[in-house]
């Protein structure tokens, strides 16, 4: 097979060029058709002097010799029309439809030669498809590893600290795809949450990286969990069960719910299945609505529904992002978890 084949059978191009002798006849026969038709449009051309002639091929009615609708009359009588177009004729002689008949008839053989071959190949394959299942998922983990070994060593990725106790603190964090894209120098950005500290509203302009903040949080949690070093200076990360997402805005038209229904849809599945160890991202909840129902929106997902509001009470470890004015103007008496 070739080194990249494509992912369909059936337009061939699998087997490798010099495995098998009579597919590859089958091919250079086919594949000599472009030389042969240059040859034939400059040999008629000149023999003709109809400067307008041209070789070509259709799908439909197969290969044909054009001929300006103004020169048409000048063809000789060997040539049979095939097809009138607005400007031009189309026409076919006996020698190119015995070409195009040999053509197309290896072109099917080719393919179907092919074919054959590759099942073949399955059918000896078959025995070893266990041993070769291994191998696959072998490499596919070595490849893994290499490559976040490589990332690390090149781009200066520290070694994560994982924790029993619940947490996470990145000093000099940075997200690693935005990171590469960036014409100029990444700013890193610390985070640290504890049980005392357990959730962050992140506020500020549009465009000033609020969404890339708490997307690179998630990154540098997951990455850590997963055993890879990570981009930052210094990283302590405590236990994670899980990491939740809501972010972006879309309505579902198919089944009937509104850009607002979908976010509380995604929320309420958040609130009955994260726990203390949860990491949360939530990009701007309630947007459409008031300013003040959006507050009121991110204040109530601080709790567990039915639980009452005792302080610094958020279950998991949220990050709201939020925008200038419903995240920094809370209620009197209402201390904020964290404010960035």
């Amino acid at each position: 097979m070739i080194e990249s084949p494509p992912v369909l059978i059936r337009d061939g191009g699998v087997i490798a060029p010099g495995y098998n002798a009579e597919l590859d006849e089958w091919r250079a026969l086919a594949d000599g058709a472009t030389d042969y038709l240059d040859r034939l449009e400059i040999r008629e051309r000149e023999k003709l002097g109809l400067d307008t002639l041209k070789v070509g091929f259709n799908g439909v009615h197969g290969y044909y010799i054009q001929v300006s609708r103004g020169q048409s009359h000048q063809v000789p009588m060997h040539y049979v029309r095939r097809q009138t177009l607005k400007n031009a004729e189309r026409y076919i002689i006996p020698e190119l439809k015995e070409y195009e008949d040999k053509v197309l008839t290896s072109k099917g053989k080719a393919l179907s030669l092919e074919k054959s071959l590759y099942e073949a190949l399955f059918d000896q394959l078959l025995p070893h498809l266990e041993a070769l299942q291994l191998s696959a998922a072998a490499l596919a983990e070595l490849d893994v590893l290499s490559n976040l070994a490589e990332r690390a060593w090149s781009l200066n990725y520290c070694r994560p600290v994982l924790q029993d106790k619940a947490g996470i603190k990145i000093s000099g964090g940075r997200h690693p795809v935005v990171e590469q894209v960036l014409k100029e120098p990444f700013i890193a950005n610390p985070l640290s949450l504890a049980p005392q500290r357990r959730m962050l509203i992140i506020t500020g302009p549009n465009m000033g990286g609020k969404s890339t903040y708490m997307r690179q949080a998630a990154l540098i949690a997951l990455m850590a969990w997963i055993g890879s070093f990570v981009p930052a200076d210094e990283t302590l990360i405590g236990p994670l069960d899980r990491i939740f997402t809501r972010v972006g805005a879309a309505d579902d038209l198919a089944s009937g719910r509104s850009t607002f229904m979908v976010e509380m849809t995604e929320t309420a599945n958040i609130l009955h299945n994260a726990t203390e160890n949860s990491l949360v991202l939530m990009d701007e909840i309630g947007r459409g609505t008031s300013t003040l129902r959006r507050f009121i929106a991110r204040l109530g997902l601080r709790r567990k529904p039915g639980e009452p509001h005792q302080g610094d009470d958020a279950v998991c470890h949220p990050l709201f992002r939020a925008d200038n004015t419903a995240g920094k103007n809370g209620r009197r008496g209402q201390r904020p978890s964290g404010c960035r």
